[in-house]
């Protein structure tokens, strides 16, 4: 069963998360990015999600971190929950 790591921010709009893809782009971190603007709990830890099977993650997450490029910002990715930027950390088949 594949597995990953990763680490998001959840904001509201994709406007937002556009704003804030940019910041990191220009060298921001997002770990702390995470920590000032996620709606998640894991922003306290700056979006780390931890390690998690594929099919534990809502689908259009999974579809983001079993086939996107590691260790480069994805997004904004909509949810139910609403917008994500989302960083592939590892990932082991």
């Amino acid at each position: 069963m594949p597995r990953a790591t990763a680490r998001h921010i959840l904001v509201e709009s994709e406007d937002k998360c556009q704003e804030l893809k940019k910041k990191i782009e220009d060298g921001a971190d997002f770990g702390i990015i995470a920590q000032e603007h996620s709606k998640c709990p894991s922003g306290r830890n700056g979006g780390d999600l931890g390690e998690f099977s594929q099919g534990q993650m809502v689908p259009e997450f999974d579809k983001v971190v079993f086939s996107g490029e590691l260790n480069k910002v994805h997004g904004p990715i909509k949810t139910q929950f609403g917008y994500h930027l989302l960083e592939i950390t590892s990932r082991s088949d």
